[in-house]
């Protein structure tokens, strides 16, 4: 069966094809994104602007035609957290529903936690013992942790990149006062988790998903040419400590030239850099191993387990 996942993220609008069946491996086919930044398009008193609707009305009009062409049978659309805290996002959504008939389903952060903790699980076994799951977004951190396919601990905190680039970061590079202030803030947040995090013990495997810390991974840890594309890939505390100070002072452009960084993603790496420090300090984890399915692939994954068997 041929499915189609549409997420509307804080930072990037993404439509995944991809072939599953139930008790089969989902199996990419087709992959269109485009970096939308909907948190940017906030006006005076958090609501989506008219011209962010009409690009996100865009998108999703060509996320259609894309999945139709492809031959997705079945299309889910969900939206994460710049529309979620959106004054105006449940009208956003209905007038889209009414214009192109795609019913986009709002996610809770501990959906977010949730069905990305579920992607991972799957991904790496039961063997993995109990997991500890990261994700930085956008506009959050989603931390869950657990020993069978439902987390124990599923946590939301306002912790995205682009946020806090956005509200706390004004220069670039950024004052040392605002790194710091940045820190002293990403910390007292994630300490006030921790208990309810570490209460279920500790992990045997903490993992890590999302395009921060894919690209943390990248500088910190570059890869060699005999890695191979399977090859197990990890990112260090000690190594990301370095890189968090290093990233602050340097100025946009510099991060841009740094090996698998995204010019349109160079701006949140400090902040995304000081987020991932402080939840690797904070947990007690000295490595996070990443993996390459996170929420689209979770949403994939409850859709099949909730269909009846052929």
């Amino acid at each position: 069966m041929r499915l189609g996942v549409l997420d509307i993220g804080s930072n990037t609008v993404h439509l995944l094809v991809m072939d599953a069946h139930r008790g089969a491996r989902p199996l990419p086919a087709y992959s269109h994104k485009v970096e939308l930044r909907l948190a940017e398009h906030m006006e005076e008193g958090n609501r989506l602007s008219g011209q962010g609707a009409l690009r996100l009305r865009e998108f999703v009009g060509e996320a259609l035609e894309i999945a139709e062409d492809k031959g997705v049978e079945d299309l889910m659309a969900f939206a994460t957290s710049a529309v979620r805290e959106a004054v105006n996002g449940e009208e956003v959504l209905a007038r889209l529903k009414t214009e192109t008939g795609v019913d986009i389903q709002v996610l809770s952060g501990q959906d977010e936690a949730r069905l990305t903790f579920l992607a991972v699980r799957r991904w790496f076994g039961w063997s993995s013992g109990r997991l500890l799951v990261l994700d930085i977004g956008g506009g959050s951190l989603e931390i869950a942790s657990g020993i069978d396919e439902q987390p124990d601990a599923a946590v939301s905190l306002p912790l995205g990149a682009g946020r806090l680039t956005r509200d706390r970061l004004a220069a670039d590079p950024p004052a040392a006062e605002e790194v710091r202030a940045l820190r002293r803030h990403v910390r007292a947040e994630i300490a006030r988790t921790v208990g309810d995090v570490a209460r279920y013990g500790q992990a045997d495997h903490a993992v890590a998903t999302s395009k921060t810390f894919r690209q943390l991974m990248r500088i910190a840890c570059p890869a060699s040419p005999q890695d191979g594309r399977v090859a197990r890939r990890t990112l260090k505390h000690a190594d990301l400590v370095e890189w968090a100070d290093r990233l602050a002072r340097m100025d946009v452009r510099e991060r841009a030239a740094l090996p698998g960084v995204s010019e349109g993603r160079a701006s949140q790496l400090p902040a995304g850099a000081i987020v991932a420090d402080a939840a690797m300090d904070l947990l007690g984890v000295g490595e996070l191993e990443m993996c390459p399915w996170a929420l689209r692939e979770g949403i994939i994954l409850r859709r099949l387990d909730t269909m009846p068997e052929s």
